[in-house]
């Protein structure tokens, strides 16, 4: 064998020793090719399994998926905020579009809710406007004259709470409220141990229903606002503060001493003097709340109210130390009988009582 065929042996016995073939070299850059090129995203199609060094990557994914997940979850959250805002809102307004509309307590319940909106509370301006039109005023003819007090609408079919004095032995009675209309009215019920008097309008509906309060609550210090018609002046309002609580205030039972008197105000005793008039032989002892809201002829029945705009008290009796109807006038000294012990009198009122 000579040289020549010799080497052609050994480059077949390996293909690799020495030059490579042409057919070599392609299938070499071939395999090279499918192994170390960058991958195309079109071609070759990916394979049918993840290589081992990138399995690590699927593993991220649910971590990705979970925070886009949370932008749903966070916009649901910001809806229930924004929900309950306007779901705030709402309420609110409504209050303030109603007034006290809803928010007047059944006469007799003992409880008041605020007859304002909330960011007027404690607002006279406020209390004047949502309270006067359950104010009105009465006047009651009798053999001996004309009285004028002032009442208040516990139902708005008319019923009115007022003070016996105003009405004893009256033969007529009239009541106007507060948007001029008038009224005539009937007694139902009246017991003069505790100057209560119960009046119904006849043939009225749709009247704006004061909201009774609790007496109880009522403290020392506590701004009131008083309305009535003091000398006649309807839907009059005057403010001040409970001045005491629990005062023993005596007034008349007998007819002819209930009528306002001529030194000012209406005759009443208190710490064993008597004011205003001889209050006579037969009298009656209330627990009554003092205050320094002005007070004037006219006033008895009207409401005592507090700064959510519920009836803690009906006026009842004031102090004038003047001696002639001329300069009479209170000197901030003015009593009312509370609220509760107006409601638990009112069954016996309905009934027809005659105390």
């Amino acid at each position: 064998m000579d040289m020549t065929e010799s080497q052609r042996h050994s480059e077949h016995e390996n293909p690799y020793q020495g030059q490579p073939s042409a057919e070599d070299r392609n299938a070499f850059h071939q395999a090279e090719r499918n192994v170390s090129s960058p991958v195309n995203p079109e071609w070759p199609p990916p394979p049918a399994y993840q290589p081992t060094s990138l399995l690590t990557e699927p593993a991220a994914q649910p971590t990705r998926r979970k925070r886009r997940a949370r932008g749903p979850v966070g916009l649901l959250a910001a809806v229930a905020i924004v929900a309950a805002a306007v779901g705030g809102g709402t309420a609110y307004g409504i209050q303030e579009l109603t007034g006290s509309g809803t928010m007047t307590a059944t006469a007799g319940t003992g409880t008041g809710t605020s007859v304002v909106p909330s960011s007027s509370k404690g607002d006279i301006a406020a209390i004047a406007a949502a309270v006067s039109p359950s104010i009105v005023e009465i006047k009651a003819t009798s053999g001996s004259g004309e009285s004028t007090g002032s009442g208040v609408i516990i139902t708005s079919d008319g019923e009115i709470i007022t003070n016996n004095h105003v009405i004893s032995g009256a033969g007529d009675i009239k009541v106007t409220t507060s948007d001029g209309k008038e009224y005539s009215a009937q007694v139902v019920g009246t017991d003069s141990g505790k100057d209560l008097a119960l009046i119904k309008l006849e043939d009225a509906s749709g009247l704006k229903a004061a909201s009774l309060g609790d007496s109880d609550d009522v403290q020392v210090g506590d701004t009131v606002v008083a309305i009535g018609s003091p000398e006649g002046l309807t839907g009059t309002v005057t403010s001040g503060i409970v001045s005491a609580l629990d005062r023993d205030v005596t007034v008349s039972t007998d007819e002819g001493q209930q009528q306002q008197q001529p030194g000012g105000g209406w005759p009443f005793e208190f710490g064993g003097q008597q004011f205003n008039g001889d209050t006579g032989s037969s009298t009656t002892t209330y627990k009554a709340i003092q205050t320094d809201a002005s007070l004037n002829p006219g006033n008895s029945g009207g409401a005592l109210i507090d700064m959510n705009g519920n009836i803690i008290g009906i006026n009842s009796a004031m102090y004038s130390a003047a001696s002639t109807s001329s300069d009479a006038g209170s000197v901030g000294l003015g009593f009312a009988i509370p609220v509760n012990t107006v409601e638990s009198d009112l069954d016996t009122l309905r009934a027809g009582s005659t105390d």
